[in-house]
């Protein structure tokens, strides 16, 4: 059965949750406010997605020499800190690679963070520091990686002296980086088998309770999270197998939003499983389904979009026409939109501040400036039409409010059945 049919067949057995009237063509909404000076704007990265010269690790033995020296990080940051500061961000979230900070047990090497992160501050950006992006030291790999019990106490040595370190500079803090994915991820390039996945899970608890804990002990009052990769319709999985478990250790709620679907675009499981960008589904208006969901699961909890932006085929359009800038501006008026209707919204970082290395390969291009890995020596970064228009959002809190989206709302989105077709979203 087609993805429409099924949809269709849905929408028949449970008529009343799609008495809905069909998407036309949006109106400006003349009285969404900015979300105010407090709000706050980043950029998002990853060590080894960005760094290059990985040292040895999980993803350095997958990845072997197809991996080059991605966007050059390690001796480039003045540059894309430089860049973020003139979007005018007020955070800038990188992550501190394990396997960088402790190549072989007991040795330590922090001189690369030490720098970088004094940059940042010194740009008046806020880091956002996270723990655990899916990298840990090929050390690591040689005991069993996750699969072995003692993995959590390993993590935590270097995570408290990653937190010892730089809880002065006042970040924001993130434990594992889509925990979920993480554990799917270490099934396909590792030795995690499927009967793994569970206590990987509960490891990965564990040291997020630990750890929250920790932080709060070395920085009173930080803001702690581990973010997640909103998956339409599996939600509840997710919930139940990690977020409910650290639900009174999270101070904000990181969700990491991209992909859309719904009756009126039903999504494209071949191009999201072949990694086609083009054909991916980019509805905006679905964030403010993420958002509500855990607006209404977790009351009055700050609620930070982590990770959001747009995958391309070497900087082309969606093959419905949409650009980087106008999924932006989009995105970003649902957004407000959800902090005008009383979602305790706090931020949002754009995913990327540079193209990046994503898991296998150059493609697809999330950047806000694109750098050619593949084909430019040089590596320079290259602004998209993005660029602009993320900076005028930061300078003005937000899309005018006369802004017309330029894709309406879509009919019944999957990203939160059936509430997202009894108390559908319409622009104002």
């Amino acid at each position: 059965m087609g993805h429409r049919a099924l949809f269709a067949l849905v929408c028949t057995v449970l008529a009343a949750w799609c008495v809905v009237a069909t998407p036309g063509a949006a109106t400006a909404d003349a009285g969404l406010p900015s979300v105010g000076g407090n709000f706050l704007w980043g950029v998002s990265s990853s060590g080894f997605q960005s760094e290059g010269f990985a040292p040895d690790s999980n993803w350095s033995r997958y990845a072997g020499s197809d991996y080059r020296n991605s966007v050059d990080f390690l001796h480039r940051y003045d540059e894309d800190i430089r860049n973020a500061a003139d979007l005018g961000v007020g955070v800038y979230r990188v992550s501190v690679e394990w396997a960088r900070v402790q190549p072989n047990p007991g040795e330590w090497d922090f001189s690369f963070y030490d720098g970088m992160l004094a940059r940042i501050r010194a740009a008046g950006i806020q880091p956002m520091i996270t723990l655990d992006h899916w990298v840990f030291p090929g050390w690591e790999v040689d005991r069993g990686g996750w699969r072995n019990p003692g993995m959590v106490d390993d993590w935590l040595t270097n995570a408290r002296a990653v937190v010892d370190r730089y809880a002065h500079l006042d970040p924001l803090w993130v434990t594992f980086n889509e925990p979920l994915n993480y554990s799917s991820k270490e099934q396909s390039i590792g030795d995690l088998g499927a009967l793994d996945v569970a206590p990987m899970i509960d490891r990965m608890v564990a040291a997020h309770r630990a750890i929250y804990d920790h932080i709060h002990a070395v920085q009173p009052g930080a803001m702690v999270t581990s973010n997640i990769a909103y998956a339409a319709m599996g939600e509840a999985t997710a919930d139940a197998s990690f977020v409910d478990r650290i639900a009174d250790k999270l101070d904000y709620v990181g969700i990491d939003y991209y992909y859309g679907g719904s009756l009126s675009n039903p999504p494209n499981v071949v191009a999201q499983l072949t990694n086609q960008p083009s054909s991916l589904i980019l509805e905006p208006d679905g964030i403010y389904y993420a958002l509500r969901r855990y607006a209404q699961k977790f009351p009055g909890r700050p609620l930070y979009v982590v990770e959001n932006g747009m995958p391309s085929d070497n900087g082309s359009p969606t093959t419905d026409g949409m650009t980087r800038e106008d999924n932006l501006r989009d995105t970003v008026y649902w957004v407000q939109r959800a902090k005008a209707d009383g979602m305790n919204v706090i931020g949002f970082n754009y995913w990327s501040i540079t193209d990046n290395y994503e898991w296998g390969s150059y493609s697809p291009r999330f950047g806000l400036y694109t750098v050619n890995v593949t084909s430019d020596p040089s590596l320079s970064r290259h602004p998209t039409a993005a660029v602009p228009a993320y900076h005028d959002i930061i300078a003005t809190g937000g899309v005018p409010g006369g802004y017309v989206p330029t894709r309406a709302p879509a009919l019944c989105s999957i990203q939160d059945l059936p509430s997202s077709c009894l108390n559908p979203v319409t622009v104002r």
